[in-house]
């Protein structure tokens, strides 16, 4: 088994959920990190770790990224991360369930991350890369995110599902730069 490391500059997690009962607000995390221990012969003996920093959520609206980080949402002041660790992989059709633990707003529950692998190559420095998609779909409430505002016409202000898409690249070390203690650049 290998660990392989996030390449952040090629790799979003984004979340979408609806707004008003009729559109759907896009939003990204800005920062986070990601372990992957990658098991290329059996992946599902792989393991799965990210951190994402609550205070990086960007929605693009400055006024409504203040609110997500508030008491009222993810309460980035009282908890500064949101973490997921898998529990288990399973091929699944052309791809792998990731089964794992979401710790968010001090809450933690399973998810399952439906998984593709978009494949492995050499890179530049002598190393390789991999890239997966992961998508999800959880209910805010579950994780006591429950602040919403009724709609004069009926309905809510903030949907209760969020979905999770992530694409990821992730670099494993070329071994001349992994035996000399060596980063990848």
């Amino acid at each position: 088994m290998n660990t392989w490391t996030l390449d952040p500059a090629h790799s979003q997690i984004e979340f979408a959920v609806r707004h008003m009962m009729v559109t759907t607000v896009h939003g990204q995390f800005r920062n986070f990190t990601m372990t992957v221990d990658f098991d290329e012969a059996h992946p599902e003996r792989s393991t799965v770790e990210a951190h994402l920093d609550a205070s990086s959520i960007d929605t693009g609206i400055e006024a409504r990224d203040t609110h997500l980080r508030s008491a009222d949402f993810l309460d980035a002041a009282v908890f500064p991360e949101l973490v997921f660790k898998s529990t288990g992989i399973e091929h699944s059709g052309d791809g792998y369930k990731i089964a794992g633990d979401l710790t968010m707003h001090g809450e933690m529950l399973p998810v399952t991350l439906e998984t593709e692998l978009g494949g492995i190559v050499a890179d530049m420095q002598g190393g390789r890369r991999a890239g997966f998609s992961a998508s999800a779909k959880i209910s805010r409430k579950s994780w006591g995110l429950t602040w919403n505002g009724a709609l004069e016409a009926g309905g809510v202000l903030v949907g209760d599902d969020i979905k999770i898409t992530m694409d990821v690249a992730l670099v494993q070390a070329a071994p001349s730069a992994v035996a000399a203690g060596a980063g990848v650049a």
